[in-house]
């Protein structure tokens, strides 16, 4: 879909973004993690056409840009108009027929679940129906790459729940989005690539698949502390790691698990639990941030 090779962006002496390289592949669904500031925003702003690169470029991969729907983090309406007759200025922009506009507004009101809204004021709707207008805007026209920033911003959990199934149904029908978050779940649910930022570069990239299926251990958790037979614990492998009560066996030493839940039993430890676990989303986040 679009190529972003060693993108640079600078206001004033604030590197915003430095040496960014990512693609974003069609039907791909790309978590943008990152602290406030990391450069979230600005890169957005970039893939949109809002701001132009300083160095690098951002291209599309097939020679021919798509047309982007983009849903900032702050969201301005009109207050005073209906929900129907700011969707209809949208279309309106979007280049669409007047003979087909009214239909484009359904059309993206039931994508939304907001159809019984239509007739509303948008000064009276709340913080969740703000952001699937937002999420409307964005999708008017059909466009196939979508850019949503913050889409959960101030939803409470239901509100997010009902998000991520909006978010699933456009990736259903082949869309191409690019979501930045500070929810964790959202973008484990959702996302298909993650992208980390931090202080204006990447710091980590994979899919999220990969993500979170390496680096998996075992924890084995005994009745006590262990201090007295950690050292002989260690011993074993150079990837068994002791802290208090618990054990984790990582790599070859899983294999391991056997002879150290022999020799705790030996040392006449009781065993409270034995789990298979991986990587979180929250353990790549800290890591990629510190």
């Amino acid at each position: 879909m679009i190529e972003i090779h060693n993108v640079g962006k600078q206001f004033f002496s604030l590197k915003a973004l430095d040496n960014v390289s990512v693609q974003v592949g069609r039907g791909e669904v790309v978590g943008l993690l990152g602290p406030n500031g990391a450069g979230k925003t600005t890169l957005f702003k970039l893939i949109a056409g809002v701001l132009h690169p300083d160095s690098g470029q951002i291209r599309p991969i097939n020679g021919r840009w798509p047309a982007i729907g983009y849903k900032p983090d702050r969201l301005l309406f009109p207050n005073r108009l209906r929900v129907s007759d700011y969707l209809m200025m949208v279309a309106n922009l979007c280049g669409i027929p007047p003979a087909a506009q009214e239909k484009a507004v359904f059309d993206v009101l039931v994508q939304v679940d907001m159809v019984s809204q239509a007739n509303k004021r948008i000064g009276d709707c709340s913080k969740g129906m703000r952001q699937r207008l937002g999420l409307a805007q964005a999708i008017m026209g059909d466009p196939p790459l979508l850019l949503l920033d913050e889409p959960s911003n101030g939803l409470d959990p239901n509100g997010q729940a009902e998000m991520q199934i909006l978010i699933k149904k456009l990736h259903a029908t082949g869309k191409t989005i690019v979501i930045s978050s500070h929810q964790l779940e959202e973008i484990t649910a959702v996302c298909t690539q993650l992208i980390i930022l931090n202080n204006g570069q990447v710091h980590y990239q994979n899919s999220m698949v990969e993500a979170l299926t390496i680096s998996p251990h075992t924890l084995i958790q005994a009745d006590r502390d262990l201090a007295e037979i950690a050292p002989i614990v260690q011993a074993q492998h150079p990837e068994i790691r002791v802290q208090g009560n618990k054990i984790q066996l990582r790599g070859e030493a899983m294999k391991l698990r056997r002879e150290i839940l022999a020799l705790l039993l030996q040392s006449q430890y009781d065993v409270l639990h034995v789990e298979q676990k991986h990587v979180t989303l929250a353990e790549i986040y800290a890591r990629a941030v510190r």
